[in-house]
């Protein structure tokens, strides 16, 4: 029997090893579809809880049933889609199906099924060890099964993603799955061997205990609940604001799943002057997100906050959670669909419901909000002073809501919130002494500024792109006295416009249908420019290969989500499109101002692997009005651009990192130029 206690922990830590290794995989062959948006990695959480709960689902109908051929049929269709997801293909999104829905459609196509009985598994084998055994549930194979996700996550960033493309990581990771498929049906064929009556019994050792009241089967719905809002809202936070990349991802999933391991194996006793510590940290991190204090912090600082106050909320919803967990084995699996159901609903309500409810952005605040009230449920029978104490907390919580959404508000005269971004464009009257200054917004990064002031001020371009910066110089650079065409990947205010001529053209590309509306009807840039606008509609990627060679003087790469780039932007493949549409001797600017990473290197590298020169154009002191700190890389296959007296002198060469793999769509990795 020991060997077989064996195999049951092989498979459960096979499975969960699995699980979690996937969802970077298949996020990460989703980022080109979707512009590489920090949104897509929030709505696969979403789609990722709901698989777990459809799992459970099928692990909780099947709990009392023996382990028949049913499961068996599934393990071996889910066996032959995982093997068809690793053959080479593509997927795409259409223009006509809402984002969100692309991601479900995508992933469900690839690996729904193998996801779902990966899934499955946990709570299945718990239940077969009962029968074999007839025992209590092992829980702790529930600790086991979190260890194996905490490592599959560690793996993926450090191992697996710098040493594998993304072809050779799906198969790998379709190999393994063969070898957990073919585990699973000897023990399913093992389980099967008692009859169901033998199972029930054996299952029910604990018949006598007393069931679960319904007070506690909503409590294993709403911890749950609250555990994965806060997974949701902070790891939106820190894609948005730092990069769309599997690292970032994953530090907050693995600090939940760390939370889950503790609950589970130590069932940790957590006193309630921790709980109250809890408070504080959540109140600090809502000043902290009202006043974006982090600005100017190192990366590591504002890891280390979030991250911290994520553990300590998620902590004290799955202990709570666990402490409440059923005593009766036949209850186990209803156990773990309320807590799986728990955990898709507040991925859903981040993911989904909350772009289509909130006009602002008021995930942080709306989700510690919820942790508040969820300890003023529990701690309710602990007398006055702790029902005082989180009462007070969670009207404190609502009024900080309410102070963040004034916040947004004050000076706001547009606000949009979709699946790319929620923008809104303020308007400041003290900036400049008898001067209007409209900036578009995302979060609380700038996206364009225009001085409405004088004739001269409103016709300037400002922040990124004035004239002292990379695209400024290109453009006044590159053409002489002729005409020019220009094609700008990322709309933002329409700021490049200013620089347009009577006989230009610039065409802009952006992917948030909510863009084009705010750059034409708020901005002026547009409007007033001679030069002839066009505005194309959806990923510029995709819009540039159906499209034929625009023969563009310049080409601006400047697609943003917070201080987030799309990789699929600047791989080889990428290159030579921008190439097919450049006119010889044409200009490639990439913007690359960011606080966190350094894309410098890798564009060099790109460059250099198609045969073209590339310096970087660095703004340190802004001088103009409205103008920025920003840094550009410059690539061009002439190089007697560069030796141009007006651009020798505000140039420099990029170090060149040294064993740097070029970027491809089928390998990148970010670590290694991420600036802690």
């Amino acid at each position: 029997m020991s060997g077989l206690r064996l195999l049951f922990g092989v498979v459960v830590f096979l499975a969960a090893f699995l699980l979690f290794l996937v969802e970077p995989i298949a996020a990460r062959q989703l980022l080109p579809v979707l512009g590489g948006s920090a949104a897509v990695w929030i709505t696969c959480l979403v789609f990722f809880q709901t698989a777990l709960l459809l799992g459970y689902l099928y692990a909780h109908w099947l709990s009392g049933r023996p382990a028949s051929m049913v499961h068996i049929a599934i393990l071996v269709v889910s066996t032959c889609a995982a093997i068809i997801w690793a053959i080479p293909g593509s997927v795409s999104g259409s223009d006509r199906v809402p984002p969100a829905l692309t991601v479900f459609l995508a992933l469900s196509q690839w690996i729904g099924l193998p996801f779902i009985a990966l899934a499955a598994t946990s709570p299945l084998v718990q239940v077969w060890w009962a029968r074999l055994e007839t025992g209590e549930i092992p829980y702790r194979l529930y600790s086991l099964s979190n260890l194996a996700s905490l490592l599959a996550l560690a793996l993926y960033p450090s191992l697996v993603e710098p040493n594998l493309t993304l072809h050779a990581q799906r198969y790998v990771w379709s190999a393994g799955f063969v070898v957990f498929a073919i585990i699973s049906i000897g023990l399913t064929l093992k389980s099967s061997a008692k009859t169901p009556s033998a199972a029930i019994a054996a299952a029910n050792t604990n018949a006598d205990a007393p069931p679960a009241p319904l007070a506690h089967k909503l409590l294993w719905v709403l911890l749950p609940m609250g555990a994965s809002m806060q997974l949701s809202t902070v790891t939106a936070y820190i894609t948005a604001n730092v990069a769309a990349i599997p690292l970032l991802w994953i530090l907050p999933l693995a600090v939940y799943l760390l939370t889950l391991i503790l609950a589970f194996q130590f069932r940790l006793a957590l006193p309630w002057n921790i709980i109250a510590r809890i408070m504080v940290v959540l109140l600090g991190a809502l000043a902290y997100s009202l006043h974006n204090t982090n600005a100017g912090w190192p990366l590591w600082v504002s890891l280390v906050f979030f991250l911290g106050e994520l553990f300590f909320a998620c902590i004290f919803c799955h202990v709570e959670a666990v402490r409440l967990r059923p005593q009766r084995s036949s209850e186990a699996t209803l156990f773990y669909l309320l807590f799986a159901a728990g955990g898709a609903l507040g991925s859903f309500l981040i993911g989904i419901a909350a772009p289509l409810v909130f006009t602002y952005n008021l995930d942080l605040p709306v989700t510690f909000f919820v942790t508040a009230a969820l300890a003023l449920a529990l701690n309710w029978r602990n007398g006055w002073n702790q029902r005082l104490l989180w009462g007070v907390a969670s009207v404190a919580m609502v009024v900080v809501t309410f102070m963040v959404r004034h916040s947004y508000a004050h000076d706001t005269t547009v606000a949009v919130r979709n699946f790319y971004a929620s923008l809104r464009v303020t308007q400041d009257l003290f900036s400049y002494p008898g001067s209007t200054v409209r900036t578009l917004m995302n979060g609380s990064i700038q996206h364009g500024t225009q001085i409405y002031g004088t004739e001269e001020l409103r016709h300037t371009p400002t922040t990124y792109y004035a004239r002292n910066s990379g695209i400024g110089l290109a453009i006044d650079n590159c053409c002489a006295n002729h005409s020019r065409n220009i094609g700008v990947i990322g709309l933002g205010a329409g700021t490049i416009a200013a620089y347009g001529r009577s006989g230009d053209h610039i065409r802009f590309y952006d992917i948030n249908p909510a863009v084009p509306a705010i750059a034409r009807n708020v901005f002026t840039y547009i409007r007033d420019s001679p030069a002839q606008i066009d505005i194309v509609e959806g990923d510029a990627r995709k819009s540039l290969a159906s499209e034929p060679p625009q023969q563009f003087d310049v080409l601006a790469v400047d697609a943003f989500s917070g201080d987030a780039i799309p990789i699929h932007l600047l791989t080889t493949e990428a290159i030579a499109l921008y190439r097919k549409h450049l006119k010889p001797g044409g200009i490639l600017a990439f913007h690359i101002s960011n606080r966190h990473v350094d894309l410098g290197p890798p564009i060099l590298k790109l460059a250099e692997s198609a045969g073209m020169e590339a310096r970087r154009a660095t703004v340190d002191s802004p001088s103009d009005p409205g103008e920025y700190v920003s840094t550009w890389m410059l690539v061009t296959a002439d190089p007697q651009f560069f030796e141009q007296p007006a651009i020798a002198s505000r140039i420099h060469t990029v170090q060149p990192k040294s064993g740097l793999p070029v970027w491809t769509d089928d390998y990148s990795a970010l670590l290694p130029f991420i600036r802690w």
